[in-house]
């Protein structure tokens, strides 16, 4: 005799667009059947397919795909579409390799992409390549479900035939396609669609999300630690239910702790959404769009479900995949594995000259960062001049930033930036999108040496120094991901977090914000190893400019 388990409650139905009380049975891992009973016959408890991250880089919460997945089903995930991007920039395919058998440690079910863009751009030094036979050889495979993002947007609306290779070689597969396109709109999304790009997770106006969805790209909400996109694109869900999903991004260690894509089905019912039309951007959505295994609680689909108390509160009380119950009342009951480290990195020592900049003639042309959002502006200001050196600026907020190669040696590049607030001391990071380089910004030269001392002798990491004294969360897997627990990792960046707010940071999340500094494909200015970056003429600028 075959062994079940029951539960009752209301049953949450995304395809038939229902809820009613019933009982589910399962079996061998699969749901053997649902049955529909009376309101009096069942607990007061919601039982709903498990959550869908439908695009997510697992290594910006710094934890591996277990550790992740330790944390992310106590909150009601049970599946991520995944960017493999940030290590495949450090490793490349190997990298993708150590994020599949990793993941494969545990239940959760991860779906890979092939990352589209290795490097981003020309403009940067990244530690490995992805070319197009790469392409060919990862869509090949059964556990590759799609093409990650092709940031390089101008290189599909110019045809370049590296990008296009790449896009045909999904295509031949058939396997979708993820966008990554800020700001394009009218003709040019129409153009970026049907050169065979479905997603786009980079709107940050209603209007350019319409202009996608009319050119029939599907568009992902994002609400990560460092880019929130939510409360402008969520109307869209009243008209376009069907072609729309929910997305993190990037979620940093200690926010995945408190809340992951639960908290944005929770906002979607406050805003006044059904719980139907809440759920389908995380459930039947990604489904139907990647041809994912999960399960939507239909008869010999995968039991992957969760139990909730109300739609109201949505506490997630459990959650299951394949019938195994892997979480309880925000619990994780997934076991710690252990990890190999693998990484990258080699970078010169850097001398106090190596940072120095000569005034010029001209104004400065700072990055201008932006709460809550990637891209940044370009601003001009007078600089400040200490002995004919430029220096960072306090009472202005102006502080250097300076971006070493870690793959080879190499002079570093220095810019300025406003907005990140310090009044003291340096933050660093290895984790630098998309190349990973070595990324500082700091009020004095000597922190700012320090920084890059301290984090390359631990080859890979985040801190924050000041005056000698270092606090630094270690990242020994390729620079950018850490081989402790989630909680662990979750309480040492909450404290240097707080150590850089401290001293002066007013940014939600300062390290997410500054890890997006070299993106060159997100407008306007960025640093990259090569030097300051114009976003929109897309071509290196000089720091000075004369009017």
């Amino acid at each position: 005799m075959p062994m079940f388990q029951e539960y009752t409650g209301m049953i949450v139905d995304v395809v038939a667009e229902k809820v009613f009380p019933g009982k589910i049975k399962v079996s061998g891992g699969k749901i053997d059947s649902v049955t529909k009973l009376k309101s009096d016959q069942v607990q007061q408890q919601y039982i709903l397919p498990g959550l869908v991250d439908a695009h997510v880089h697992i290594e910006s919460s710094m934890l591996t795909p277990v550790e992740f997945a330790r944390v992310a089903v106590t909150h009601g995930t049970i599946a991520t579409v995944s960017d493999p991007h940030e290590i495949g920039n450090v490793l490349g395919k190997d990298g993708i390799n150590y994020m599949i058998q990793n993941g494969n440690r545990v239940p959760f079910k991860f779906y890979f992409g092939a990352p589209s863009c290795v490097p981003a751009t020309p403009f940067e030094t990244s530690g490995a390549e992805i070319n197009a036979d790469d392409i060919e050889e990862l869509m090949s495979r059964d556990e590759i479900k799609y093409l990650a993002e092709m940031m390089n947007f101008p290189g599909v609306l110019n045809q370049d035939k590296l990008v296009m290779d790449k896009l045909r070689a999904a295509q031949k597969h058939g396997k979708p396609i993820d966008g990554h396109a800020p700001g394009l709109q009218d003709e040019s999304a129409a153009q970026y669609a049907k050169a065979g790009i479905s997603t786009d997770h980079e709107c940050f106006t209603e209007q350019e999300a319409l202009d996608k969805l009319n050119a029939g790209i599907k568009v992902q909400i994002r609400e990560g630690s460092a880019a929130r996109n939510f409360d402008a694109l969520i109307p869209l869900l009243k008209d376009h239910p069907d072609n729309i999903m929910f997305c993190s991004d990037d979620k940093h260690p200690d926010e995945l702790m408190l809340g992951h894509i639960n908290n944005l089905v929770k906002k979607s019912i406050a805003k006044g959404y059904d719980l139907i039309t809440a759920l389908k951007p995380c459930t039947i959505n990604p489904k139907k769009h990647y041809n994912l295994e999960n399960g939507l609680l239909q008869e010999n689909d995968p039991a992957d479900f969760i139990i909730i108390d109300n739609p109201e509160q949505f506490n997630v009380l459990q959650t299951f995949i394949n019938g195994e119950q892997v979480a309880e009342n925000n619990i994780t009951l997934l076991e710690s594995q252990p990890t190999e480290r693998p990484n990258k990195f080699v970078a010169s020592r850097v001398q106090k000259e190596d940072i120095e900049v000569e005034a010029k003639e001209g104004k400065l042309q700072v990055i201008d960062v932006r709460e809550g959002q990637l891209v940044t502006e370009s601003l001009l200001v007078e600089p400040k001049i200490e002995n004919g050196k430029v220096v960072s600026d306090t009472e202005h907020d102006i502080l250097k930033i300076v971006v070493l190669n870690r793959y080879k040696a190499s002079k570093p590049a220095v810019g300025f930036i406003h907005n990140m607030g310090l009044k003291k001391g340096a933050m660093v990071s290895t984790v630098a999108h998309d190349s990973h380089n070595i990324m500082v910004v700091g009020v004095t030269d000597d922190d700012i040496l320090n920084a890059i001392e301290k984090i390359s002798e631990l080859q890979g990491g985040i801190g924050f120094i000041n005056k000698g004294e270092s606090h630094i969360l270690p990242l020994p897997i390729a620079g950018i991901i850490s081989d402790q627990d989630g909680r662990s990792v979750a309480k040492k960046y909450r404290e240097i977090d707080n150590l850089v707010k401290q001293n002066g940071s007013l940014l939600s999340a300062p390290y997410m914000t500054l890890s997006f500094m070299g993106l060159l494909v997100i407008p306007s200015l960025k640093l990259s190893d090569q030097g300051l970056f114009d976003g929109d003429q897309f071509k290196f600028i000089d720091l000075f400019r004369i009017y």
